[in-house]
């Protein structure tokens, strides 16, 4: 199993105390497997996503992904966990001002030793960037910031993908064409992928589906 939690709980400082925000998830995820995560707004799926990525701690229980204990990890090992093993496609999009899309969208893949400038090519035009490439990040509307985002982790090649709402921004043929692209991956290398959504649509082509509730897996 590539991705497998236990008990997990998070807790965030409020007003009056801690609150909740994770009691107790278990799940799983094997190679290849395609997972729809689903709930209301803070219900916890960001939460979620940004504990198994290592960029947040947990209070208590098991993250492990291939082989490591997410939770012992120091922040140095994380980060390399997030550059060889994990892509994650934020909702800021984070991409670099500095430079330009076609360096963007490279950047990660270089980090991870995986760079293939052929693969990027067809990751580019599939994605209707090609016409973009020597643009750099504040000269694209939104949808197409979230494009080089999800350009960006795809060529990495990671064994994890993470999508945090990765279509918010997109029209629905645009998204579509997107999930295209995260299955193809899936289907050619064997990676994972956790995609949070609120669309029907784009959950019902996932194999699974979890919702979350109050802070536990349905």
């Amino acid at each position: 199993m590539l991705l497998e939690i236990n008990n997990l709980t998070k807790s965030f400082a409020g007003p009056e105390g801690r609150i909740p925000v994770l009691r107790g998830v278990d799940l799983s995820l094997g190679a290849g497997d395609t997972m729809a995560l689903t709930g209301e707004s803070g219900s916890g799926k960001s939460t979620l996503l940004h504990l198994v990525g290592g960029l947040d701690r947990a209070d208590g229980g098991s993250i492990r992904l291939d082989g490591q204990e997410v939770t012992a990890l120091d922040d140095r090992a994380r980060a390399a966990l997030r550059r060889g093993t994990v892509g994650i496609v934020f909702q800021q999009f984070n991409l670099i001002p500095s430079l330009s899309v076609a360096a963007n969208i490279a950047f990660q893949a270089r980090l991870s030793g995986r760079h293939d400038p052929a693969q990027a090519a067809r990751l580019t035009a599939a994605l209707g960037l090609t016409a973009q490439l020597k643009k750099y990040p504040e000269q694209l509307s939104g949808g197409q910031q979230q494009r080089v985002a999800i350009a960006r982790t795809l060529a990495a090649r990671p064994q994890l993908v993470l999508a945090d709402e990765p279509t918010g921004n997109l029209d629905e043929a645009t998204a579509a064409a997107v999930l295209d692209q995260m299955l193809e991956l899936v289907t050619e290398t064997g990676a994972a992928l956790m995609m949070v959504t609120h669309s029907p649509g784009l959950a019902g082509r996932m194999q699974r589906r979890s919702h979350l509730s109050q802070g536990r897996l349905a």
